[in-house]
């Protein structure tokens, strides 16, 4: 677990949340009782009454959810025991998908349970709430101001790595349901509703209590964003968010750097599944919330009722008109009530739109044009943006298209052990295409840079509360050597040279190959087995190759294929994750029903070209057919005849052919990726 986890965790979890109980009196009494029975100190509500913001409670028949939800008033029955709602249907009750499945909670949208909503008025702040049913959890759904209750309630970590716990979820304690919530707007809405058809719902009790702002010591940074500010693990690699590096550009003795950022999350989905709500309840005074969201936002979705439609109660997607709602009343009201710092980012254009030597916004479709939106925020509220958009076009179009397709996320055969989109671990990418939204670590790099360099210059331009981030930035950072920060880039490595330049950063990162004095990688030049069998000891250990030698002089492919495959067979006494069953049944590529591009139960991790069929075979010395076999099989060695973005393999092996460095540093990758465990966040030094 790195630094800023443990103390970003361990702080958040010993911090004491003082909470002093709310004055009962005739103005401000936030204790409701719904039944018969005396409740000391509380509120008796007598009737169904609409909500009226002067006497500051009420039931509402529309949800402050977008799309709102409607809710029927007349349906609330008054009793001794509480007020009722028994529904007699529930609107859109079995959503199902395309295969006529039915969907739960966790992926249904369009689905409307009814019950009641109560709504308090409140000003923005943080509230501990506590809501008494009869029959608790077996007879209702509980939720605040359209948060979803399944996530509420089943979310124990909010990253992949499972270092970020979810320190705030909904809780139930017999009847009584509890949640601490943070408020952005004039009003929290308490949504009560029936389980399960014709079986009553009864609400008895209402309890809102204020909560202080915490207080820390140490500031943190909060990073609140989707896949391209998530924090990824190994077995996802090379893709990497912004977000994953940009703890690198801090001092973590003075801060903390915490990412709650998460793939296929938009500013709806982020408020709606409490991630937002976690990060406000967690904080502390003074520090800061970066916010980045657009790529999600645009889902319209294929099928009315499932994750991306942006009409469902819990649609991923979002329009102009809900995107901007939520961060004018959700986000930045909420996060400057908990004393915190917000800092809006908008999202990197997808490198899929180049025209005329020139890479431009690809966020230009009707009612999704979100930077644009988020620009308008930030000046009506007056908060520091970093135009992210504009800066990612003006990078991208710098360094040329070239050298932008190599990291981006696009993936040859044999490029990395990991997983792909498609989520199966295939040795290259399965959807046969390069994916121009999401990038690899080079790439993320350099857009962690643009968002700092932008923070310094909006702390001396009018926004003075940044002027502690920049004094939490390294040494380096600070002063904009940024050669000193990324000593991993190399000056040659570009254009031509450029197309294994992730691999190459990485390798030089970490010590397995090296530039030479004038900052060069020379990546076309041919390098030594003395070197190549370095590297590997570098990420497997001085000892990997004990008792075998390889003699010297320049590496070809099939020395290479046999020192792969030793160190393959000391480091690991089974095989690693990548190469299991892990999705479903692997076919031989040498049966004649293999198909390599299904994905599913077909996908695998194997070559695509059974070994039967490589032409070349003949040309392979002795001492090395055995060596070559076993590590072609293993996916340790690769056909070169390969195209970026396709899911191929070729047919020759080139076996006395000369390994070139570039070419060193993709296998060498390769096998550092294959020796890391699939479940460690892949931001490793």
């Amino acid at each position: 677990m790195k630094l800023k986890r443990i103390l970003s965790i361990g702080l958040a979890t010993i911090m004491t949340i003082s909470c002093s109980s709310f004055a009962i009196g005739k103005e401000s009494n936030m204790y409701f009782n719904f039944t018969s029975d005396f409740m000391a100190g509380s509120k008796r509500v007598l009737k169904a009454e609409k909500y009226d913001y002067d006497r500051g409670y009420g039931f509402v028949n529309q949800t402050s959810s977008m799309p709102v939800r409607e809710v029927n008033m007349s349906k609330i029955e008054e009793t001794k025991e509480g007020f009722v709602v028994k529904e007699q249907s529930v609107q859109m009750f079995n959503t199902v998908d395309k295969n006529g499945k039915k969907l739960g909670l966790n992926k249904a949208t369009t689905y409307n349970y009814g019950g009641m909503v109560f709504r308090v008025k409140a000003p923005a702040g943080a509230y501990h709430i506590e809501v008494e049913v009869e029959d608790g959890q077996n007879s209702s759904y509980l939720s605040v101001s359209a948060m979803q209750t399944y996530r509420l309630e089943n979310t124990p970590y909010w990253d992949a790595a499972k270092l970020v716990p979810n320190l705030h979820p909904a809780k139930w304690d017999g009847d009584i349901w509890s949640f601490d919530f943070a408020n952005g707007r004039d009003f929290i809405d308490i949504e009560v509703e029936a389980k399960e058809i014709n079986k009553p719902v009864v609400l008895k009790s209402i309890k809102i209590t204020p909560i202080e702002k915490n207080k820390s010591e140490k500031i943190s940074i909060y990073l609140l964003g989707d896949s391209t500010l998530k924090s990824y693990l190994f077995e996802e690699a090379p893709m990497c968010g912004w977000g994953q590096v940009f703890d690198r550009l801090f001092e973590l003795d003075k801060v903390n750097v915490v990412n709650y950022s998460m793939g296929g999350r938009s500013v709806k989905q982020m408020y709606q599944e409490g991630r937002l709500n976690d990060v406000l309840m967690t904080g502390s005074e003074g520090d800061f919330v970066f916010i980045q969201s657009g790529h999600n936002d645009e889902k319209k979705g294929n099928d009315i009722g499932v994750a991306a439609d942006p009409t469902g109660r819990f649609g991923v997607g979002s329009t102009e008109k809900m995107y901007r709602e939520y961060l004018e009343n959700c986000y930045i009201p909420a996060i400057r009530a908990r004393g915190m710092i917000p800092i809006l980012v908008t999202p990197m254009t997808r490198a899929s739109k180049f025209e005329n030597g020139e890479f431009k916004n690809s966020f230009t479709t009707e009612d999704r044009e979100f930077p644009k939106v988020m620009k308008e925020v930030a000046k009506k509220l007056n908060v520091p943006l970093v135009d992210l958009n504009s800066l990612s076009c003006e990078y991208l179009t710098e360094i040329g298209y070239e050298d932008a397709m190599a990291i981006v996320m696009s993936l040859e055969a044999g490029e990395t052990p990991g997983k792909t989109n498609s989520g199966s671990y295939a040795n290259g990418h399965p959807d046969n295409k390069i994916d121009t939204t999401h990038f690899k670590e080079a790439l993320a790099k350099q857009y962690a840079r643009l968002v700092v360099e932008e923070v310094k210059k909006l702390a001396t331009n009018g926004f003075s509360e940044l002027e502690p981030l920049v004094d939490f930035m390294a040494d380096d950072v600070e002063s904009g050597n940024w050669e000193r920060v990324y000593p991993e880039v190399c000056v040659d490595v570009v254009g031509e040279n450029s197309y294994y330049r992730n691999q190459i950063e990485k390798m030089v990162q970490i010590g397995a190959m090296k530039k030479d004095e004038d900052g060069k990688f020379n990546p076309k030049n041919s390098i030594s087995i003395e070197e190549y069998l370095e590297g590997l000891k570098t990420i497997y250990g001085e000892d990997i190759f004990e008792g075998n030698t390889y003699g010297c002089g320049e590496l070809t492919r099939e020395v290479m294929a046999k020192i792969n495959l030793d160190a393959y067979n000391s480091k690991f006494d089974e095989k690693p994750k990548y190469m299991t069953d892990y999705n479903g049944t692997n076919i031989s590529p040498d049966d004649p029903n293999y198909d390599p591009n299904l994905v599913g139960e077909e996908a695998q991790y194997y070559p695509l070209v059974g070994y039967g069929k490589i032409t070349d075979k003949s040309e392979i010395d002795e001492k090395y057919k055995k060596a070559m076999e076993d590590s072609y099989e293993l996916g340790l060695i690769r056909s070169e005849e390969c195209e970026r973005g396709k899911m191929e393999n070729g047919y020759k092996l080139e076996p006395k052919a000369i390994v070139t460095r570039e070419k060193a540093a993709k296998y060498l990758y390769f096998m550092y990726v294959l020796g890391s465990d699939i479940n460690k966040e892949n931001d490793v030094l």
